[in-house]
């Protein structure tokens, strides 16, 4: 299940406000310029779907975005717990960041937990199967996949180069809860 917890940035022990309806969480993120939405495969797909498969199922969303934003090429990545790399990648999107481009998720199995900083705030959004977040170029943020990932994800970009971080060197990512008990205990169950 989705969800948003919006912290004040000097204050991480505690949400001041949290949403778990798709209206709500929308509607919060959009006052920060994030677009959040729900999409629907056109097919049904199982779990070896390859990454033309997964496209093809979400076509009609993504050359939406693609024409609205000029997004020059789409991929999916998969993660699971048993990748070789997975904490020094976790490691490296937890720290915060931003992108000369657009970050544009959209999750078609597993979670990812998305922590947006903004006017003070820290929006922490948890995506799950069937959510789109797309982060507008330069939103400072850091992306925490948990301790044993399980995700398969379309990524849109306006450049070849693709992921290019500039990372901001403010630890405040250490503060916040990660995606891992005891903040976020049921996930996998509920999701």
């Amino acid at each position: 299940m989705s969800e948003l917890r919006i912290y004040d940035e000097s204050r991480p022990q505690q949400a001041e406000r949290v949403f778990n309806r798709f209206e709500d969480i929308r509607d919060a993120l959009a006052e920060i310029g994030v677009e959040f939405e729900r999409w629907e495969a056109s097919k049904q797909l199982d779990a070896q779907a390859t990454q033309d498969e997964v496209i093809e199922a979400y076509r009609e969303s993504i050359d939406r975005l693609m024409k609205k934003y000029g997004f020059q090429s789409v991929d999916v990545i998969s993660l699971t717990a048993k990748h070789p790399q997975k904490d020094a990648m976790r490691e490296k999107f937890l720290s915060e960041h931003t992108h000369d481009d657009f970050e544009t998720r959209f999750f078609v199995e597993g979670e990812g937990l998305f922590n947006i900083r903004k006017n003070g705030k820290v929006y922490a959004t948890l995506c799950t199967r069937g959510d789109l977040l797309n982060l507008p170029a330069n939103t400072t943020h850091w992306f925490d996949l948990g301790p044993e990932p399980s995700l398969k994800a379309i990524r849109l970009f306006t450049t070849p180069e693709g992921w290019v971080a500039t990372f901001t060197g403010d630890k405040i990512a250490d503060q916040f809860p990660k995606l891992e008990a005891p903040h976020y205990p049921l996930l996998r169950q509920a999701a």
